[in-house]
């Protein structure tokens, strides 16, 4: 079969170019569009008036010609007529100061659309399913629904059209996924100290490029150098090494070797590795057409000509992927050493002398892991990113290219505007939304907020035994669907709608029609919580399990940022109202939740956003609770965390529990930040287990006791100078080259400029290579910097106060919630002291 994964316009054939992947020969076939489509875009000019108004855009070079068409203007819930202005290539639409659409100006819709997104609304083909090559033109290949899955569906849906739709979205998610053949690679630079390598003057020659391959190929290709570094008689297991006597052999074998492969995957390949291979070869001399990479500095990133190359850097590091898919494992990391650690559990070669200083066999072992490393990240739990790359590409209608190199918001984006072109719809301009709907009406509390968010309830102080936590099945997708909230049904234009407000807002909802965005956002929040996760769960076969799981994930990567993305002004379809309708009836669901419990007689604790802290409920009243909020308010409320114990505190969003397994709950974990130092990690790590332990009040008031005691200890070594420099260090990792820092000098950058001003005194150059993605290490000094590079530290040089402060921010969300006051642990002076406390005990 054939797979499509990217869509491409040709500008020396003027057309479409669809790039399928055959799984059977493991490679892309390219198939030229033969159905005569060309850019446009839409304007309420009638022709004559075009021609009349606006000669110069029928005398613009690139004209086609104008056309009549009906859409529907869901704003105004009307059918309206338009002119289709069209085009001979895409850049006469827009792209330049003389388009057409800058003829037109306010007169244009549809006109900021890329051709190849535009190309595949109109022809209706979808990125990610399986296709063959039928009469001269790609067809879709049917797919079945499996009957587990079709029963779950109907089970849920009574209304035939609805049904039909859901079965239409789960053929899309059932359809198979390929395993593609595919090759990682990395590439190595010669450079000198304190300069970072330039892809775009590509100055310095490419010593080594290394391979791991889907295929069991993998090796490093090795330059050989003027100066020693070592027997070439190097070995890495089954890895093939190769020699080369000349930098223009290596690149042909790396351009050889990449050309053997559908797709190419690298880490931060965009900026650096392929542009740097792109330049450098036009330095060695290639032509143009001997490399196959196309790149040129306005594009957008380069291209492989005959292959998809995949950017893993853009793609773990897309904040949708790296909290909903992958759970925050690794949190806010940018490398790949911290990204394959959280996920692969190893991470880079360690090394502290420069790249081109590395002997053969060190550069070999250094390059080949980033490589192995970039392709694991591909294949780790049975190909999950692949599988999840291609779903989502399914879901959003996007090219393989430009999913794994956008934000939630541009693929939440063309899956609605696919999804109005299907239907017939105009695609509205973002101003005319705001013109028509207007703004918001509620005041936010949180700075910077334009409307008011979740709701957040006071907590009551104290500690708490056998504490239930109820939370919403994705609060905001659910009351999206249930409160029909949409940019056309909010605030529509029927006089009769606006008798059905939705509670806390001036706002009204359209009762005539279903809305677009309530529509799909539905059917795909039902699709997760009632078919693929339930299936999940039902099925036998661990395969089946392990499909429907990595179905339900990707579903919740798109759930869980629509609300967000619904939120955002920078999103095209930004409606306020629509925005403040969410939290509005979010924040109803959460109260009317509330008062029903207290009916029945639950304690509520606290509630925060989605979620409600229960204490005590009996199993009977805990059912009448569920069975409640889904009769009256048509949303799934399920038990989601049991607590052994809570401690809340008088602030809100902080508490500390023990759930039913022993894990420690705090709310915001802020002493497992990356780059708090190892010693203050230790304590809050060794707080969290001392109170894990306890089961009942007598023992937690032990550990109370402990947990002063491990505090105090700490605090008098922290005093005494008894913690190593290592320990205390804050290790941070440079997101962007040294001189790159030209606002703001970060403590991290003082502390790289000491390093290197160090090595030069003393050495005349310097041996260490800092640049973006090295890791810092520093220590805060009470000298007039504030800070110093730990290999340059003393400890007596240590500023005591500042780390004292660190501690106390990480500590005092939990001793706040246990009542411990820092400030009086802060009393001990000596270990004379120490001691004393202790044998008062």
């Amino acid at each position: 079969m054939l797979y499509l994964f990217s869509v491409r316009y040709s500008g020396s054939d003027g057309r479409a170019v669809l790039y399928f992947y055959d799984d059977e020969e493991h490679k892309i076939v390219k198939i030229p569009d033969y159905s005569g489509h060309k850019p446009y875009l839409l304007t309420d000019l009638t022709p004559d008036e075009i021609i009349e108004k606006f000669p110069e855009v029928i005398k613009h070079p690139g004209f086609n010609k104008l056309d009549i068409v009906e859409k529907y203007d869901a704003l105004n819930d009307r059918w309206i007529r338009m002119t289709k202005v069209e085009a001979n290539d895409p850049l006469s639409i827009g792209g330049s100061g003389k388009s057409i659409r800058e003829l037109l100006k306010d007169h244009s819709w549809e006109a900021k659309i890329k051709y190849h997104h535009c190309y595949i609304y109109d022809r209706q083909i979808i990125p990610g399913m399986p296709y063959k090559y039928e009469d001269g033109e790609p067809k879709i290949v049917e797919t079945s629904v499996p009957e587990g899955i079709r029963k779950l569906v109907e089970g849920l849906v009574e209304d035939k059209i609805q049904a039909a739709e859901m079965i239409e979205w789960a053929k899309l998610l059932s359809a198979p996924i390929p395993k593609i053949k595919r090759v990682a690679i990395d590439i190595e630079v010669e450079s000198e100290a304190l300069r970072v390598p330039s892809p775009k003057l590509a100055e310095d020659k490419v010593i080594a490029v290394s391979y791991y391959s889907s295929d069991g190929r993998k090796g490093v290709y090795l330059l050989e150098r003027e100066e020693k570094h070592g027997n070439t008689q190097i070995s890495l297991g089954d890895a093939r090494i190769t020699f080369f006597k000349d930098e223009k052999e290596l690149l042909l074998a790396t351009f050889k070797l990449i050309e053997e492969y559908p797709l190419l995957v690298t880490f931060n390949g965009d900026s650096f590795d392929l542009p740097y291979l792109y330049n450098r070869a036009l330095k060695l001399g290639f032509k143009k057409e001997e490399i196959p990479i196309s790149w040129k500095e306005r594009d957008e990133y380069p291209e492989l000509r005959n292959s998809i190359h995949i950017d893993l850097y853009k793609f773990f590091t897309n904040k949708s992927m790296r909290v909903y898919a992958f759970g925050n494992k690794y949190r806010e990391g940018n490398t790949l050493d911290e990204i394959a650690s959280a996920l692969l559990g190893k991470g880079k070669v360690r090394h502290e002398e420069l790249i081109s200083e590395m002997t053969y066999q060190r550069l070999a072992e250094y390059s080949f892991r980033d490589a192995e490393l970039t392709y694991e990240l591909t294949a780790f739990n049975d190909d999950l990113v692949i599988k999840l790359i291609i779903l989502m590409m399914r879901i959003s209608k996007l090219p393989m290219e430009d999913l794994t190199r956008h934000n939630i918001s541009a693929w939440i984006r063309n899956m609605f505007y696919y999804e109005h072109r299907q239907r017939g719809w105009l695609i509205p301009n973002p101003e005319d939304i705001k013109r028509i709907k207007g703004d918001t009406s509620t005041r936010a509390i949180i700075k910077g907020k334009k409307y008011l968010g979740a709701i957040v309830i006071d907590p009551l102080p104290g500690m708490y035994f056998n504490v239930l936590v109820v939370d919403f099945a994705s609060l905001y997708p659910s009351v999206i669907k249930t409160g029909n909230l949409s940019y056309e049904t909010v605030r529509c234009p029927h006089e009769e709608c606006k008798r059905n407000i939705v509670p806390g807002t001036p706002h009204w909802v359209c009762t005539r029609r279903r809305g677009m965005m309530a529509s799909i956002i539905g059917i795909l929040r039902d699709l997760r919580v009632y078919v693929y996760k339930k299936a999940a769960k039902e099925v036998k076969s661990e395969d089946e399990k392990q499909h429907y799981d990595v179905i339900q994930s990707a579903l919740k990567v798109f759930l869980n940022a629509s609300y967000g993305v619904f939120g955002s002004e920078a999103f095209p379809l930004y409606c306020p109202p629509v925005a403040e309708s969410t939290t509005a009836l979010g924040r109803y669901a959460i109260l009317k939740t509330m008062r029903k419990a207290v009916d029945l007689g639950i304690p509520v604790l606290y509630g925060d956003t989605d979620s409600l802290f229960l204490w005590n409920p009996s199993r009977d009243k805990l059912e009448k609770l569920l069975q409640s909020v889904l009769d009256d308010l048509k949303i799934d409320l399920s038990v989601d965390k049991e607590y052994k114990w809570v401690v809340f505190s008088e602030r809100k969003k902080n508490y500390l529990g023990a759930l039913k397994d022993g894990k420690i709950d705090v709310k915001g974990l802020v002493g497992k930040k990356r780059n708090t130092p190892e010693f203050i990690k230790k304590l809050f790590t060794d707080v969290v287990t001392t109170l894990s332990k306890a089961d009942t009040i007598t023992s937690f008031e032990e550990a109370i006791e402990q947990v002063k005691d491990d505090i105090r200890e700490s605090i008098m070594r922290l005093k005494n100078n008894q913690i190593s420099l290592d320990q205390l260090a804050f290790n941070v990792v440079l997101t962007k080259d040294l001189q790159e820092y030209v606002e703001t000098t970060p403590q991290h950058k003082k502390a790289a400029q000491q390093l290197l001003r160090e090595y030069k005194k003393l050495y005349g150059s310097t041996p260490v290579n800092i640049m973006k993605g090295s890791v810092v290490s520093y220590v805060k000094t009470r000298d007039r910097e504030g800070v110093k590079h730990v290999q340059l530290a003393r400890i007596d040089e240590i500023d005591t106060e500042k780390y004292l402060d660190i501690m106390k921010t990480t500590l005092e969300q939990v001793l706040d919630a246990l009542g411990i006051s820092f400030d009086e642990l802060l009393g001990i002076q000596s270990i004379d002291d120490f001691l004393q406390i202790k044998s008062k005990k």
